[in-house]
């Protein structure tokens, strides 16, 4: 991922300090059902890369194995290969036979609908994504909505509009990126509104070079956060702490759902810095998540 990217001499003098988390989550959380189980789903952007093989997956892993030894470990993907290309319901049946039944697929919305389009007239596009993720059967996980990042305030009905046309029983999150949906703060409560009324989520990104993203608003009792890393740079773990933190405070607040998925500017490291956050959030809370263990963990590092 190349959003918010900062050389690595700009990284020391970054203000990683975490937001406050607001007192409408508190009133959110309040309606949830007492002893609630908080499903926690964890896992990378990508499913495999050649460089995994013998550190990650065994030796001779073929690359179309990747996925199948990739659902040991983690129990989620943030799926955008369907960013790229818009996904066939035989694709995604396929991909769906290669993990166990507990494994959640959070396909991200094609490019043709929100970068294209901008989410205008394409009702046939929809229709084929919808159509094609349905293959996934009961391991679709929630649905990932960037809309093209020149869409600010004034595109909000339209940003509705999609919403309103998608099924009742599809989970969706959205990322934003224009920055005067957070320089004025009416245009972010008009989002959250919107996002509340659709029940919609307002997807959280963590990533260095643009701060302003990184926000705690829960417009659903679930969460989507994406944590862009810096190639296991200190800041990557004293930031992976924080998080680690502020998903045990929101399992035991009862969030019903929590996904968390790793991003590095190379993703080669991902599953590294996911194995930390794993091992902080079972020494908060011992086990939180099944310990990860790689084929070369004895080593001081997997790279």
């Amino acid at each position: 991922m190349e959003f918010g990217r900062l050389p690595a001499e700009a990284l020391d003098t970054v203000d990683f300090s975490f937001p406050k988390e607001p007192k409408e989550n508190d009133a959110l959380l309040k309606k949830i059902k007492k002893g609630t189980k908080t499903h926690l789903y964890i896992g990378c952007a990508k499913w495999g890369r050649k460089e995994w093989v013998g550190k990650i997956f065994p030796r001779g892993t073929k690359e179309g194995d990747y996925l199948t030894h990739y659902a040991k470990f983690f129990n989620s993907i943030e799926l955008n290969a369907t960013f790229y290309k818009l996904p066939s319901r035989q694709q995604t049946e396929a991909w769906r036979a290669k993990v166990p039944d507990s494994f959640r697929f959070c396909p991200k919305v094609t490019d043709q609908i929100s970068h294209l389009k901008r989410l205008k007239n394409i009702e046939e596009y929809t229709e084929r994504f919808i159509e094609g993720i349905s293959g996934f059967g009961e391991t679709l996980g929630p649905v990932f909505l960037m809309p093209h990042p020149q869409m600010g305030p004034k595109t909000i009905d339209t940003i509705e509009a999609f919403l309103e046309s998608l099924p009742d029983d599809l989970t969706v999150f959205v990322e934003v990126r224009h920055a005067e949906w957070f320089s004025n703060r009416a245009n972010f409560d008009q989002l959250t509104s919107v996002l509340r009324r659709r029940k919609a989520g307002l997807a959280v990104t963590d990533v260095a070079g643009r701060r302003d993203v990184l926000h705690l608003d829960l417009t659903i009792p679930k969460a989507f956060i994406r944590f862009v890393g810096n190639g296991l740079h200190p800041t990557d773990y004293t930031r992976a702490d924080d998080w680690a933190n502020q998903l045990i405070q929101w399992k035991n607040k009862g969030v019903q759902e929590i996904y968390f998925f790793m991003h590095q500017h190379n993703e080669l490291h991902a599953p590294m810095l996911n194995q930390y956050v794993i091992q902080k959030l079972n020494e908060i809370e011992p086990g939180t998540y099944p310990k990860l263990s790689f084929l070369d963990e004895h080593k001081k590092t997997l790279f």
